[in-house]
């Protein structure tokens, strides 16, 4: 029997969504899951390294957040828009998809301006989705886009972005220009912690999943296996494939830092859970009873109902077990989404 969206939702009161991070980067709660004896234990995020053992690899996405939104005017006619940045296609010349609102005031051959750069409207893909070209390239581009964009918060903070955001909606690894959103899980991770962990004979591999649309886009199908994932750019270098498939040939755990490390990694898995290096689109989409070849454990953050993130962890624990989870963690007061708390799942 198919499973159907409806399945995957809960009920969060919403003086449990995170609006903002906690004081202090990393002092956040750690919901820890024992899938085998199907067992939770209430802890703090620092308590990770209790739970990771020598030969041990986690691997980390090291996408860094452009200011992607961006607001400008119609040529002419002035009409405000705004403007998402998704992804930068390939090429030389400064091509991105991105979603553009209102939609319908963006109309292929416009050009929309800002304070210090263009774009001209080329293509429209659907759903507010457009391929757009700047008028500046490189350095540029990126400076001109650094002065006027902001830090694309998720729209269920329901708040403006602020000065502090610019560090705080990062993580501290973060090195690789390209995402419309963080990769949350790993908000929580401290340097002086990544050192502890390291300490401890555990090895760092890194990949980079630049999120995008693919991994926000509801699902309005009932029928989940209907719904087709949106691409996102992934990339995993030959040095870093190499760190996990040596934990996997000796029997070690990898640690999936973040949904958008695990669909890197089942995108490049092999059926025995070594990993080939690569990069280009990914569009795997992992629900239930998708069997997960590469991680033993994943750290993510708590997701919003009837999205492809909890139908992913639900592939991982079982969609009973995950409800069950959620509704303890609603129950224990912890936070939720991007800024919220953290689950480590065994």
């Amino acid at each position: 029997m198919s499973l159907r969206l409806s399945d995957f939702d809960y009920h969060l009161p919403e003086h449990l969504i995170a609006r903002y991070p906690p004081e202090h980067r990393g002092d956040s709660r750690l919901l820890v899951i024992h899938r085998d004896s199907k067992s939770l234990e209430d802890r703090m995020f620092g308590d990770l390294l209790e739970y990771v053992n020598s030969g041990d690899v986690l691997v980390l996405n090291q996408t860094k957040v452009i200011p992607a939104r961006l607001m400008g005017h119609r040529a002419g006619s002035g009409g405000r828009i705004e403007v998402l940045l998704l992804q930068r296609l390939e090429g030389e010349s400064e091509r991105w998809r991105a979603l553009t609102g209102p939609a319908r005031k963006a109309r292929i051959g416009e050009t929309i301006e800002f304070e210090n750069i263009k774009c001209a409207v080329q293509e429209d893909r659907g759903e507010g989705e457009k391929i757009i070209e700047f008028d500046k390239r490189g350095e540029d581009f990126w400076h001109a886009i650094d002065q006027i964009g902001q830090v694309p918060l998720p729209p269920y903070l329901d708040r403006p972005p602020e000065e502090a955001d610019k560090e705080r909606y990062q993580t501290v690894f973060a090195i690789k220009l390209g995402a419309a959103a963080a990769p949350t899980a790993g908000l929580h991770f401290t340097t002086e912690l990544l050192k502890a962990i390291e300490r401890r004979g555990v090895t760092i591999a890194k990949i980079t999943l630049h999120t995008g649309l693919g991994t926000f886009r509801p699902v309005e199908v009932e029928d989940i296996s209907t719904h087709h994932m949106h691409e996102e750019w992934y990339e995993l270098d030959e040095e870093n494939a190499k760190i996990i498939n040596t934990a996997k040939q000796a029997g070690k755990r990898v640690f999936a830092v973040g949904t958008t490390t695990v669909r890197t990694l089942e995108t490049l898995a092999n059926d025995d859970g070594t990993v080939n290096s690569g990069s280009g689109m990914s569009d795997i989409f992992i629900y239930p009873p998708y069997k997960l070849k590469v991680p033993n454990a994943i750290i993510t953050n708590f997701h919003l109902p009837k999205s492809t993130l909890i139908m992913m962890i639900s592939a991982f624990a079982g969609r009973e077990f995950t409800l069950q989870c959620y509704e303890h963690a609603i129950k224990e007061g912890y936070r939720f989404y991007s800024y919220g708390d953290a689950m480590l799942i065994l």
